[in-house]
C-alpha cells in the first residue's frame, strides 16, 4: 500500500480523534500544501500554528489569503457505522493540521437532518462543502442553495445526484465489487471447475446509496459467466439488487434476511460455499446467521469491505474470508488537496494527482450528477485484505496488531 508515512503520521491521531473529535496533526498538513503556493510568500509561517496562519497576510486581499484560510463544512451520514467515524475524524484530522475552521456533523442516517446540517453550514459561512450524503438523491434543495450562494460542494465517497457538485472523490466502487468476484473466482479456482458446481447467495447494500449498485454490479459482472455456466448456484435464486439490497447497510437487516435464506433453502443440509456481502457491516449480520443457523459443516466463503474491527477479528478466527480495505486517511488526503486547489481557484486535472504519493485515478467520465452532465472524479484504489496479509494494515501506522493477531486502531 502506497502514502504509509501519511498512515504512520495519522496512527497517533485515530484513536483520539475518534474518541474527541477533533485534535492537531501539523506534520501531515505540511505534506500536503500545495508547493508554490502563493499563500507561502508569507516568510516561514509556523506550519503548527494554525491560528495565526494568515497574520502576514496582506490585509483585505482576499485573493492572496494563505491556503489554510476559511471554513470547511463535513457532513457525514452517521455515527452507528465505524468506516463513517473513520471519515469524519481524518477529514477534521487533516483540514485542522491544513489550518482550516471545520465544521463536522453526523446525520444520524435521517436525510432531513442532513439537509438541517448543510443548511447550518452555509448559515453559519462555510467556504466549501465536503458532503458524503445519505441519499443521493434527497438533497436537491440545500444543493440548490449552496448553488447560490457559489459554495463549491466536495461529493464525498458518495456521489450526490445534483449538478452543484463540484467534483467526487471515492474509491473505485466498481473495482470493489470486481476484486470481491475475483477473490472469489480465484478462492473457488472457477476456471478449472468442470462439473463442480458451488453454491452462492448475496447481500448488497443500501439502495439509497448510490455506490451499493455499483459494488454489487462489479461482483456480479464477475460472477455471473460462472452462474450462466453452472458452475455457480444461486440457490434462493435472489439475484436482483432490489431484493438483495439491505437499507441502511444495517447488520441486524442483513442477519435476519440471511437468517430467511438459510432456513428457507438451506436447512436440508444443502450445501452453501459462499455469501458475497458488499460491506463489512452486511457480512457481520451474514456472519452471525451462518455461524447459529447454517446446517451445513464446512466453512463458507464470505467477502466484505471497509476493515472494520469486528470484521477483521473473524477474518483472523476464519469466520469471514476476506474484505475490500479503502484508506480513508488516504481519501481524506485527496480531498485536502483538491479543497485547497478549489478555494484557492487552481485549474483541476489530471495533474493534481501527482501532488499526491496515493493511488488514484483523475475520471472524467464514469460518473454523472445529472444525464448527460459528467462529474470530474478522483478515484482511488482499494485493497484486497485476507488473514495472510493483515500486516499490510499494520504497516500503514492505523491499526496494531496484539498478541492475539487480533488488530486495532492504532493509539
Amino acid at each position: 500500500m502506497k502514502r504509509k508515512v501519511l498512515g504512520v503520521l495519522l496512527s497517533a491521531v485515530m484513536t483520539a480523534a475518534l474518541l474527541t473529535g477533533c485534535g492537531s496533526g501539523g506534520e501531515a498538513g505540511e505534506t500536503n500544501a500545495p508547493a508554490g503556493d502563493d499563500a507561502q510568500t508569507q516568510d516561514d509561517a509556523q506550519a503548527g500554528d494554525d491560528a495565526e496562519a494568515g497574520d502576514d497576510a496582506e490585509a483585505g486581499d482576499d485573493a492572496e489569503a494563505p491556503a489554510g484560510s476559511g471554513k470547511i463544512g463535513i457532513a457525514m451520514p452517521t455515527q452507528s457505522l465505524e468506516r463513517w467515524n473513520r471519515d469524519g475524524a481524518y477529514l477534521d484530522e487533516q483540514f485542522k493540521a491544513a489550518g482550516y475552521e471545520t465544521v463536522l456533523t453526523f446525520s444520524d442516517d435521517d436525510s432531513g437532518k442532513q439537509v438541517n446540517d448543510i443548511q447550518n453550514m452555509l448559515a453559519d459561512g462555510v467556504d466549501l462543502l465536503i458532503i458524503a450524503a445519505i441519499d443521493g438523491e434527497a438533497l436537491n434543495t440545500v444543493m440548490d442553495e449552496a448553488k447560490e450562494a457559489n459554495i463549491p460542494v466536495i461529493a464525498y465517497d458518495r456521489l450526490i445526484k445534483n449538478d452543484a457538485v463540484s467534483y467526487y472523490v471515492s474509491f473505485d466502487n466498481y473495482t470493489v465489487g470486481k476484486l470481491q468476484g475475483e477473490f472469489v473466482v480465484e478462492q473457488l479456482d472457477l476456471e478449472n471447475a468442470g462439473d463442480k458446481v458451488y453454491n452462492v447467495e448475496f447481500t448488497a447494500g443500501d439502495p439509497a446509496d448510490n455506490n451499493a449498485p455499483y459494488f454489487y454490479n462489479g461482483a456480479m459482472d464477475t460472477l455471473k459467466p460462472y452462474i450462466d455456466a453452472g458452475t455457480l448456484k444461486v440457490v434462493s435464486g435472489q439475484t436482483d439488487f432490489d431484493t438483495v439490497a439491505t437499507a441502511q447497510w444495517n447488520t441486524d437487516t442483513a442477519l435476519e434476511r440471511a437468517q430467511n435464506v438459510l432456513s428457507s433453502y438451506y436447512a436440508d443440509g444443502t450445501q452453501l460455499d459462499v455469501w458475497v456481502c458488499s460491506n463489512d457491516s452486511t457480512a457481520l449480520g451474514v456472519a452471525q446467521a451462518i455461524t447459529s443457523d447454517y446446517a451445513g459443516s464446512n466453512s463458507v466463503l464470505i467477502t466484505g469491505q471497509d476493515g472494520d474491527e469486528a470484521n477483521l477479528k473473524n477474518i483472523v478466527d476464519g469466520i469471514q474470508t476476506m474484505t475490500v480495505y479503502k484508506n480513508v486517511s488516504n481519501e481524506a488526503v485527496v480531498t485536502l488537496s483538491l479543497a485547497q486547489a478549489l478555494l484557492a481557484g487552481e485549474t483541476i486535472d489530471a495533474s493534481l494527482v501527482d501532488k499526491f504519493d496515493i493511488e488514484c485515478a483523475y475520471d472524467t467520465e464514469s460518473y454523472e450528477t445529472s444525464e448527460g452532465n459528467k462529474c470530474p472524479s478522483f478515484l482511488l484504489v482499494p485493497n484486497v485484505i485476507t488473514k495472510d496479509n493483515l500486516q499490510d494494515l499494520v504497516d500503514t501506522g492505523l491499526y496494531t496488531m496484539g498478541d492475539d493477531g487480533y488488530l486495532s486502531a492504532a493509539n
